[in-house]
């Protein structure tokens, strides 16, 4: 059983290891995600300060409070990033997909391995956006413990959720030949819906009722809500089971519609 365990870590490993070597040859998109970062950055913070020009408080919140969330969901925004759909299209139209359905490993588990990598690589770029955030916008950041432990442990399971979301989402390739709208379609969805624009608690009722009932918004409003003390941590376990129960549920969904739609794939190169 060691041994087992052992290789399989060595296998994923190896995998995860490829991941930063891929952002490292394509150093300009870093640069350029960086630019666009900051003004989109600027961008948010001057515009809730507009709307809370006229208003105090907006959904029970204060301008300091949604201006925090703001900056950190712009900082932690890598929790919402997923590459399936890319990804799968991409294997499709270069033929390799028939390769790697044919590698003696798990094919999902060896995505979600790279996209936890990814997610670490792309944190870690975050970086100078942190800086920004701090020093030219004054985030001030967290100094609760429990506040930390309960967004580090809401994040790994909303990410997990989203990947085998994105997962069910990215085998409705296999049923066209070319993924750009759809691609386009669920980044909008996601950007919007993961609350890196708004806070949770500033949405209509109706609004917020519907974004809870879809998974968007479980790997980056749900756990910044701790960390931005929208959310008590005293509500962490509860959260952390709704959350349990999204992975559960994606996890064994995701596993049954990409068995079925992978008898569809027309490969468009090789």
């Amino acid at each position: 059983m060691i041994t087992y365990l052992r290789r399989q870590a060595s296998i994923y490993g190896a995998i995860a290891a490829i991941v930063p070597k891929r952002f490292l040859a394509f150093e300009i998109w870093f640069w350029v995600s960086l630019i666009l970062g900051a003004i989109e950055m600027m961008i948010l913070v001057f515009f809730w300060r507009a709307v809370y020009g006229q208003t105090a408080t907006l959904g029970g919140l204060s301008l300091d409070q949604t201006l925090t969330y703001i900056l950190l969901a712009q900082v932690f925004s890598a929790l919402a990033d997923q590459d399936l759909i890319w990804e799968f299209g991409f294997s499709l139209r270069e033929g390799l997909i028939a390769h790697m359905l044919l590698r003696p490993v798990g094919y999902q588990t060896s995505y979600y391995v790279q996209a936890l990598a990814g997610l670490g690589v792309r944190l870690i770029m975050q970086l100078p956006m942190a800086l920004l955030a701090t020093a030219a916008f004054g985030l001030r950041w967290p100094t609760d413990p429990a506040a930390w432990g309960a967004f580090l442990v809401s994040a790994l399971l909303g990410y997990t959720a989203l990947f085998f979301f994105h997962w069910i989402l990215a085998s409705l390739t296999f049923y066209t030949t070319e993924v750009w709208g759809l691609g386009v379609l669920v980044y909008g969805l996601t950007r919007f819906f993961s609350g890196g624009l708004m806070p949770l608690a500033i949405m209509p009722v109706w609004l917020r009722t519907l974004v809870l009932a879809i998974p968007f918004a479980q790997s980056l409003a749900i756990p910044l809500n701790f960390l931005s003390g929208i959310t008590p941590v005293a509500e962490a376990p509860a959260t952390w089971l709704g959350q349990l129960a999204w992975v559960i549920g994606l996890g064994v969904v995701s596993q049954l519609f990409f068995r079925v739609a992978v008898r569809k794939v027309t490969v468009q190169g090789g």
